[in-house]
């Protein structure tokens, strides 16, 4: 696996550190200090990951985060945090974060990390379009719609919504959607299914059906005929 990586830390000792680590493990780096000048860099370079840190001078990593969205920018992004609360991840993944990670990490997590977040993102489509009731994903387009109106959704939601379309009337348990949408081992313990799948009721609405399945998984139902 080979990419080039954004790393946006304010911390000399931890920037440098991922740097090195990161060419060791073969990526291309280029690294910021502060978030006005990650966003220049976006804008101006090739970058097929961001690894951003949350507090930073200048412009915080949510607010780059943020900023990224808005404009378009659809860059991977893993985010780096030494805070404790659980907001933080809501609040990552609320902006459209692909994965989070809390300080102090180990190295190697954060390679696997990279690796898994490169390798979903970079994996080619394997059908150019599917249906579910009025969802249609088109993998050629990279676009969804629903009743034939353009539905925004970030990469993330974007993959989560494809895995359960292509196991449609299945119940996929938590596990199977961590390792298939975020490239976790099984046995990984993560609200991000919940969160994320609250994130696709609340954008199709009535427009999707996901069933809970407690204590198993989720399950995309087709609307019945007739």
């Amino acid at each position: 696996m080979t990419g080039r990586i954004l790393v946006v830390d304010d911390e000399p000792a931890i920037n440098d550190l991922l740097v090195d680590s990161l060419r060791l493990a073969n990526f291309e780096t280029v690294s910021a200090t502060h978030g006005m000048e990650a966003l220049r860099i976006l804008r101006e370079q090739r970058v097929d990951l961001a690894i951003v840190d949350v507090n930073m001078p200048i412009m915080s990593g949510y607010e780059l985060l943020e900023r990224m969205r808005e404009s378009g920018i659809t860059t991977p992004v893993l985010v780096l945090t030494a805070r404790e609360g659980r907001e933080d991840t809501r609040t990552s993944f609320g902006l459209g974060a692909d994965d989070f990670v809390r300080k102090p990490f180990g190295v190697e997590e954060i390679i696997l990390r990279v690796t898994a977040i490169l390798r979903r993102s970079q994996a080619e489509a394997t059908s150019a379009a599917k249906s579910v009731g009025g969802i249609t994903l088109d993998d050629d387009a990279h676009e969804v719609h629903l009743d034939g109106g353009l539905v925004e959704l970030s990469p993330t939601e974007y993959r989560l919504l494809s895995v359960l379309m292509d196991n449609c009337g299945r119940v996929m348990t938590k596990d199977q959607l961590l390792e298939q949408v975020w490239g976790f081992e099984r046995g990984t313990e993560s609200s991000t299914v919940e969160t994320y799948v609250s994130y696709l009721r609340r954008k199709f609405d009535d427009g999707i059906s996901i069933r809970t399945v407690r204590g198993v998984g989720y399950q995309l139902l087709a609307p019945r005929q007739g």
